[in-house]
Order: structure tokens, then C-alpha cells, then sequence
């Protein structure tokens, strides 16, 4: 019999003490969990917060006595671990409640602490009165709480990440007027530009001010007043604080700026360079002197770094799927099968008020900062056949290596069916694939739910062609350039849709009339000529007669006038404009 610790609970450490005694009824296994609850729903706690689930109890997943009961488990919640002696096998645990201590001795120990929201030293924020960040079930009560005696009217949210970003929609839905600063020029990093643009729309039609590109520079009267860097002053009855996490700190708290985590410091742990904790393919630790294996000290979740399953460099990823497979392998390990944990895609999906907004790999700020050759394509395609009723346009974003077609990331917007096209993509990509498979791909399909053609094969015939150079691709932010310096552009949409809009430099001859009127393009056959229509489709089969009319240099815009007008979207908020 064995004497195995975790440290932590939720996801990771929950699903490795679940794992651990079905695999061994022997083992004694002990959880360790500062907090009251052992196993909730974390990502619905935005959703407890917006009444949209009603019923709390619905967020607990298990119980520490249903836990206990089931799984033969000694849970210790209200406890944490402050220390770790590698050499004698110990941790000093205090008690929450009373401040005591004690030791408890291991054969095995898990580290699965999760991470925390940040909170930077910002002028004024010990002040506050009406400041929360949300990490718990505790949390969520008190914002909730908060929100039900005092009945806000306005709120700020700091931070256009996933939580921020819910924050703001269930605000939204409890009747709060709802202003969200975020210092990046878009919101939800994982996104490039152009792909986040649609969000911000999503976010301003349903009455949420967005300060893009500006920081909090102090909080002024208990909170109830939010200074910008810019100067801007904001009223708010209150704050939630969601500017990221870092790796769970048990034993004190440091300043943000700190990449040192007092635990893993404890016992020797290497850490990354952002303060998580380096491991194995296996999860097991490594020594920070000698960069030996610790093989009885294993780490998971929120607090570990990562291999970028694409790439192969180091990434964190604080998400509830990677946490989940890393706990039931950890407990695989220890009870002697061979596994290995190759890294993670990060994969993931919010809702945005009506839309759906997902994504897998890198995208093209995090490829260049790489230094990784990719090229970048989109397309916009109805979510199921246009002719039956109610299909709606996703927009889609695929990164690939034009030499090998490796899939290097991807992206969609839209409403029903958008993350079932990433979901494909990310399957695609962890079985090795590549935009060559993308077009084989058979995928289900009948009227309601997709066309013959669906939005992933487009995918991969559109790489295809780029990857053989059927045609080269611009892009919506480079085309303004390209015509104020005399480029030749070419609009192949019909009169009534460049009437309604286009881009400003573009001749319009519409694609059905393009072989009858070829004669009016008056340029060397060797001159480049930059073509687009809606989406592209057109386009592309404008490029097929001019190409076989001679013309050499044919440039398709990548996801036509669709991508480009989406991206110069001009964001409102009320509190400037």
C-alpha cells in the first residue's frame, strides 16, 4: 500500500484521486484543498453570477462527502499545504480554520494547486470596496451577493480575456450597464485582429462600452471611480478584476512580477520562466540544480508548463481539458502504465452573447513571434445549406506551413456549428494532418446541419490552392497600401454591392461580365493585380480567366470584403464617443 498526497482538487487533482483508486483499492490517498469544495464547475461560475443557472447546487460536481464516500478517499478540505521536505517525504499542512499545523508524510505526491487571479498593485485598489475577482464558488457568492443588495447600475470590467469577456455578457444580463478596459487593442488574445473585430461588434450590440489599448492607471474613491492611463475617469458601483492568472501560490503572496512559486521554491522544483512548474512528458517534476527527474513528485494543471503541442515550445495553458487528461495520466503513471503527455493545443470555445467563438493552435502574433514560416487564409461559409432556414455565416481563420501544410492554428466566429469546425481542425491536427487531409475529410451532413462542401473541406481546398500557387493571398490590412501606391484593384461583386460599399481605389467589373470586358483592364499582363469580391469565391474564379488570359501576378483577398470591412470596425463606447 501506498500513501499518495494531492495537493489541490477541481479538475486536476480530482480527476487523478478519482483515477487512482479505480485503478488501486488499496492505496491510501489523501486531497488536500484550501478552499470548502473539493470538485465544481468553475467555467460556469459566470453563468451562477448572470442567473442564467439558477440552481448553485448545479456547480458542485462532487461533494467532499459524496467524494469521500465513493472513491474511499481522505479529503481534507479548509487545508494547506505551506511546505514540502523531498528529503523526508513530508508536508506541513495549516489548517485554514485554526492556523495549526502538521506533517504528513508520502510515497507519491501530486502537485495540482490551479492558478489565481492576478492583482497588480495598482494606486488605490486596497481601498476598494466594490473590487472582485472571480477563481471560486466563494467568489462567485459575493459577487452575486454583491449584485442582489446593492443592485449596481454600472459596472468595469478590467481584462477582455475569457473571463472578462463572460463577466461582461451575464453583467450585461442582470441589467448592468457594462464598460470593459482592456489594455491590448482587442480582446480575447487568442484571436488575431481582424477575428476579435467580430466579438467587438458582438459586445457594442448588446450595449457593452469597450476601451481598447488603455490601462488602469489607480481606482479613486473605495472604487466607485476607475482612472485610465489615457486620463479618462470612470464612474462604476463596481470592478471585477480579470487581467489573467498566474501558478497558485499556497505559501505567501509576491507581487505579480514574481516568477517564483514559495512551493515549488520549497522543494527544489525547476520552474519556467513565468513561474510554472517544468515536468516530464510523464508529469513528473524535475530538480531546478540538477535537472534530474523527481520521480515520486509529479505536478498537473494550471501550474505546470507545457509543450505547445504545434510547435514545440513552452506555453501555459490554464484550461479545464488539459488539467483533466493530465490527472487521469498522472494516475495511470504512478500505477505503472506507460503514458505520455505530448503537450496541448489549447483548444477552446466561449460564448459571446449570440455568437461562438473559437479556436486551436497558434495564431499569426504568436507565429511571428516564433519566427515560424506560415501563411494565413479565411472564408466565410454558412453554418449549414443556405436554402434551408436559418443558416448564419461563420467566419473562419486557418494558419498553415505553405511547404509541408502543417496546420499551425485556427479560427471561427459564428453562431450554431462554429465549434464543431475548430473541433474537426483539432482532431485533424493531433492525429498529424494536414490542409492536404482537410478536403477528405467526410463529414456528416444533411441540410439542417452542414452543406456538401463543409466549411473545413473550404478550408483545405482554399490552402490547397494557395500551398500550389494556384493564386497568392493579400490581407484586409494590407490592401489600403497597396492601392495608395498605385496597385491595381479589382472588385468582381455585381454594381448593386459596390454601390453599397467597397474599397476605396477598386474598379468594379463583376465577375460574369469579366470575359466580355477583360479588354478594360488596361495593364501589363505582368503587373499585379489584386482581386476581391464577398467572400473570395468569386474572386478565385475571376483569377482563373485572368490567369488564362495571360495575366502573371494574381493576388486573391483573403476572405474578401467581408474580412476587410469586419476588421476596420470602428469600436463604441459611450463614455468617449
Amino acid at each position: 500500500m501506498r500513501k499518495i498526497l494531492i495537493v489541490g482538487g477541481v479538475a486536476g487533482g480530482a480527476t487523478a484521486a478519482a483515477r487512482l483508486r479505480r485503478l488501486n483499492e488499496q492505496d491510501e490517498i489523501i486531497i488536500f484543498e484550501r478552499d470548502e469544495y473539493i470538485s465544481f464547475a468553475n467555467c460556469g461560475l459566470p453563468y451562477y453570477i448572470g442567473d442564467v443557472i439558477k440552481d448553485r447546487k448545479k456547480l458542485l460536481v462532487q461533494t467532499v462527502e459524496g467524494m469521500s464516500k465513493r472513491f474511499n478517499l481522505d479529503i481534507r478540505n479548509f487545508s494547506e499545504v505551506i511546505n514540502v521536505d523531498r528529503e523526508k517525504k513530508t508536508v506541513t499542512v495549516r489548517k485554514i480554520k485554526t492556523g495549526e499545523t502538521y506533517i504528513e508524510s508520502y510515497d507519491i505526491l501530486i502537485l495540482s494547486p490551479g492558478a489565481k487571479p492576478l492583482r497588480p498593485n495598482i494606486d488605490g485598489i486596497d481601498e476598494t470596496k466594490n473590487l472582485f475577482v472571480l477563481r471560486n464558488i466563494l467568489d462567485a457568492d459575493t459577487i452575486r451577493n454583491f449584485i442582489d443588495e446593492n443592485k449596481p447600475k454600472s459596472a468595469v470590467v478590467i481584462g477582455g480575456g475569457f473571463i472578462g469577456v463572460e463577466m461582461a455578457e451575464n453583467l450585461s444580463k442582470r441589467g448592468i450597464k457594462v464598460t470593459l478596459v482592456e489594455k491590448m487593442n482587442q480582446v480575447l488574445a487568442p484571436l488575431d485582429f481582424e477575428m476579435a473585430q467580430l466579438v467587438h461588434q458582438e459586445l457594442n450590440a448588446h450595449d457593452v462600452d469597450l476601451i481598447l489599448s488603455n490601462g488602469i492607471a489607480s481606482f479613486k474613491d473605495n472604487g466607485c471611480k476607475v482612472i485610465l492611463e489615457s486620463g479618462l475617469a470612470l464612474d462604476t458601483d463596481m470592478i471585477i478584476l480579470s487581467i489573467g492568472v498566474a501558478p497558485e501560490i499556497p505559501c505567501k503572496q509576491l507581487s505579480v512580477s514574481s516568477v517564483e512559486n514559495p512551493l515549488a521554491k520549497s522543494c527544489g522544483l525547476a520552474l519556467g520562466g513565468r513561474g510554472h512548474i517544468k515536468t516530464t512528458k510523464q508529469l513528473q517534476t524535475i530538480d531546478e540544480k540538477t535537472g534530474q527527474v523527481i520521480d515520486d513528485i509529479y505536478a498537473i494543471g494550471d501550474a505546470i508548463q507545457v509543450t505547445d503541442f504545434i510547435t514545440g515550445t513552452d506555453t501555459a495553458i490554464p484550461l479545464a481539458w488539459p488539467a483533466n487528461r493530465q490527472g487521469r495520466l498522472v494516475a495511470d503513471h504512478i500505477n505503472g502504465i506507460d503514458i505520455s503527455y505530448d503537450g496541448s493545443l489549447g483548444a477552446s470555445v466561449l460564448k459571446v452573447f449570440d455568437l461562438t467563438v473559437a479556436s486551436v493552435g497558434n495564431n499569426e502574433r504568436q507565429l511571428k513571434a516564433k519566427g515560424i514560416n506560415y501563411k494565413a487564409i479565411h472564408a466565410h461559409r454558412p453554418n449549414h445549406a443556405s436554402y434551408y432556414p436559418g443558416a448564419t455565416n461563420i467566419a473562419l481563420k486557418l494558419l498553415f506551413d505553405p511547404d509541408s501544410g502543417k496546420i499551425l492554428g485556427a479560427q471561427a466566429v459564428g453562431r450554431e456549428g462554429t465549434e464543431k469546425r475548430i473541433d474537426v481542425i483539432a482532431a485533424a491536427i493531433r492525429l498529424g494532418g494536414t490542409i492536404r487531409n482537410l478536403p477528405e475529410l467526410e463529414l456528416c451532413y444533411a441540410p439542417p446541419f452542414s452543406a456538401a462542401k463543409d466549411p473545413v473541406n473550404i478550408l483545405g481546398y482554399i490552402a490547397c490552392n494557395v500551398a500550389d500557387n494556384v493564386y497568392d493571398m493579400v490581407h484586409w490590412n494590407e490592401i489600403d497600401e497597396i492601392v495608395a501606391n498605385g496597385g491595381y484593384l479589382l472588385d468582381v461583386r455585381t454594381p448593386a454591392e459596390f454601390d453599397k460599399g467597397h474599397i476605396n481605389g477598386a474598379i468594379n467589373i463583376e465577375l460574369d461580365a469579366l470575359r466580355d470586358r477583360i479588354n478594360e483592364i488596361k495593364v501589363p499582363k505582368d503587373t499585379p493585380i489584386y482581386v476581391y469580391c464577398r467572400v473570395g469565391l468569386r474572386a478565385y474564379l475571376a483569377i482563373k480567366i485572368l490567369k488564362a488570359n495571360g495575366f502573371k501576378k494574381v493576388y486573391n483577398l483573403s476572405g474578401g470584403y467581408l474580412t476587410y470591412k469586419g476588421a476596420k470596425y470602428k469600436v463604441k463606447n459611450t463614455q468617449v464617443n
